[in-house]
């Protein structure tokens, strides 16, 4: 996860020198999801799109490897890292292994980060390409399923090259952001990031 000093370190963007933002395609409402879908609505992602001062580029892993509709994909074994690492696999519902596309579209994400002189990157939570903070943990079809503290495959080559991620659900962080865009945005302190909320710390089991 993103540290919020990084976040207030963040330049004044301006119209002539716009921030530059990487994003999960499906969250601007590109319908990529592995239904065709934009898998849903998030405003706090779609906030950006209306900003002259901000410039998003938008990328959707899985679409570019496997196309859309597809089917859905999770992390065997591991997490993103250890996918990159060749440590765990991802695998389709039926059993298909995606590891290799995964890890290629990982690459091209990052080549356009580069490219792009990205500074921040906000990202879908969960996916086994673009989670950067929680994942499931096998099948998320089977009876019990499981989450784990984890990235995604995309998620954790751009965290290893140096790339800032926060997901959609990090509304503490995303406050931070705003404020930055726009200078008279008041930020409200009550906001939380995903790893403060009750269920992850829950979940997780993990001490106040």
């Amino acid at each position: 996860m993103t540290n919020r000093v990084y976040l207030q370190s963040l330049r004044q963007p301006t119209v002539e020198q716009p921030l530059r933002i990487l994003m999960s395609a499906c969250l601007t409402g590109i319908t990529c999801g592995y239904d065709g879908s934009a898998n849903g609505e998030y405003p706090s992602a779609m906030w950006f799109l209306n900003q002259p001062n901000v410039r998003l580029t938008t990328f959707c892993p899985e679409e570019f490897s496997f196309g859309a509709p597809r089917e859905m994909c999770d992390i065997h074994g591991g997490t993103g890292a250890d996918v990159l690492d060749g440590k765990a696999r991802v695998l389709t519902e039926s059993g298909i292994d995606w590891s290799e596309g995964m890890i290629k579209a990982a690459h091209k994400m990052l080549e356009i980060a580069q490219r792009q002189e990205i500074e921040l990157a906000i990202m879908m939570d969960i996916s086994a390409a673009c989670g950067s903070q929680v994942i499931y943990d096998g099948n998320r079809f089977a009876p019990e399923k499981k989450y784990q503290i984890g990235a995604g495959v995309s998620a954790a080559l751009l965290m290893r090259h140096g790339i800032h991620i926060i997901s959609q659900r990090d509304y503490a962080s995303l406050e931070i952001v705003y404020a930055k865009v726009d200078p008279t945005y008041v930020i409200d302190p009550s906001r939380k990031d995903h790893h403060e909320i009750d269920w992850y710390r829950n979940y997780f089991q993990l001490s106040n």
